[in-house]
Formats: C-alpha cells, sequence, structure tokens
C-alpha cells in the first residue's frame, strides 16, 4: 500500500497566507506609572503619603532608576504627585484638582487636533448647563468675581484684541467655577484655552461682536445672581451659539480664500 501523503505534500507545500504584525509593547515607564496611579486611585496609597524612594522602587519593581523617575515625572504631569526635593523631599500623593482636568483635555484638543466646530459644539452642550448650576449653587464671592468681570471686559471692549479675549474666557471659566463641579471647571479651562487662540482675529472679534459679548455677559450675571437657572440657561445657550456662529462664519471665510 503506498504510504499516504503527509498534509505538506497534499497542499503542495504552499506557505501560510496569514503575516505576523508589528506588536506594540509598552514602555516600562508606562507600565510602571500605571500600576502606581491605579494603586494611587484605588486608596493604596492615602493623601498627603509618599511614594517609596526611588532607591527603594528600583529594588522593589527591578527597574531602572530612569524607568522609575520617568514613571514620576509622568505621575507628576498627571497631578498625582507633587516632587520635592531635598533631604525630607519625596513624590508625595496629592489629590488631582480641576487643572488636572484641564491639562489632560488640553493635550487631547492639541494633540488630536480637534475640529474647532467640535470645540464649538462641547462649549454649546457644556456651558448653559454651567450657567444653570451658577444660577442655584453660586456664592456671593463669585458674584462679586462675575461683576468685577463685567466691568473689566467692558472697559476691554475698547481696548486690545487680546485684552479682550482674556477677559471673556476669564468670565466665562468664572461661570463654570460658580457651578462647583471640578469636572465641568476644568473641562472649560481646556475649552477656553482652545477657543481663545482660535479666535485670536481681528476680522471676527469685530466692534459689534465685542458691544454683543458685554450685554450678552451682563444678561447671563443677571440670571445667576436671581437664581433663575432657566434664564441662565436660554441666555448662555443664545450666548455661546451666537458666538459659534460668528467663529464658524470667519472660518468658512478662510477657507473659500484659500480655495480662490
Amino acid at each position: 500500500m503506498p504510504a499516504r501523503p503527509t498534509h505538506s505534500e497534499a497542499d503542495g507545500n504552499q506557505p501560510a497566507n496569514s503575516t505576523l504584525s508589528p506588536l506594540q509593547v509598552p514602555k516600562a515607564s508606562d507600565v510602571l506609572a500605571t500600576d502606581l496611579r491605579e494603586r494611587i486611585l484605588s486608596g493604596d496609597f492615602a493623601m498627603g503619603s509618599t511614594l517609596p524612594t526611588e532607591r527603594d522602587m528600583v529594588t522593589q519593581t527591578g527597574m531602572s532608576r530612569t524607568t522609575v523617575r520617568e514613571a514620576l515625572r509622568i505621575l507628576e504631569v498627571q497631578g498625582l504627585v507633587s516632587i520635592r526635593t531635598g533631604r525630607a523631599g519625596g513624590a508625595f500623593i496629592q489629590q488631582p484638582g480641576s487643572s488636572s482636568v484641564s491639562d489632560s483635555v488640553d493635550l487631547v484638543i492639541r494633540g488630536r487636533q480637534i475640529k474647532m466646530a467640535d470645540l464649538l459644539e462641547t462649549r454649546e452642550a457644556i456651558e448653559p448647563q454651567c450657567a444653570a448650576l451658577a444660577a442655584r449653587h453660586r456664592t456671593e464671592e463669585d458674584l462679586t468675581t462675575l461683576d468685577d468681570l463685567n466691568e473689566k471686559i467692558a472697559k476691554a471692549a475698547q481696548s486690545s484684541l487680546d485684552d479682550f479675549l482674556q477677559v471673556n474666557v476669564d468670565w466665562h471659566t468664572a461661570v463654570a467655577d460658580a457651578s462647583h463641579n471640578e469636572l465641568l471647571s476644568g473641562l472649560m479651562r481646556a475649552l477656553q484655552k482652545a477657543i481663545y487662540h482660535g479666535t485670536d482675529n481681528e476680522g471676527f472679534v469685530s466692534e459689534e461682536v465685542r458691544t454683543t459679548t458685554v450685554r450678552a455677559h451682563n444678561a447671563v450675571t443677571r440670571a445667576i445672581r436671581e437664581g433663575d437657572d432657566d434664564a441662565a440657561v436660554r441666555r448662555m445657550t443664545r450666548h455661546v451659539h451666537s458666538y459659534a456662529e460668528a467663529i464658524l462664519a470667519v472660518e468658512e471665510r478662510k477657507e473659500v480664500d484659500i480655495d480662490e
């Protein structure tokens, strides 16, 4: 009886069609930073306490001193530790605040080059709710801050573009702060920073836009002072929508000019 052909003989020794893809191996410092971050957030390390020293982490993890230092820098950027030098120094555990949220969102916006239209849509979704919460939770200190900024923006309307844009950003951020919601405050700081740079344009921020902005800010502030969350939502919605339409109109004119 003839021998049965082997599998390779039966298929004509054809090579497999599938190929391997390059593997994305994470950096050791990212792995260590992720492990430490999860342990911090889960409460393994109490707020205000310190992580093990660099030398101890090198010994315990088997990683190099350079890797440990890179991991600590990642945690510092994320706002989870504060690194102090000296004999009483170390990596101190801290609670991330709204600035950490802002920095993280800002990295996403800048790193992925988020479109202005997307930023404005996000703003329209968030800011009216910030105004509503501000109407419910604002303090006298919040109202004083808003009043001061209303006076400043009225003066800035006759001043330089930079002054006007900065006070405008400060006012919108103050409304978010008056909501007393740290997530919203952090998101608004990141959004306003991106929109500030996107509207740094004399062609957009005309005298009419400045005058309308001053009037809108005063109207929203009145609703917040009166605790009227419905009016605060309506007025902020109208304000940010009108502002968005003006920005997009300028963006469209830019694209037409480029095409021509």
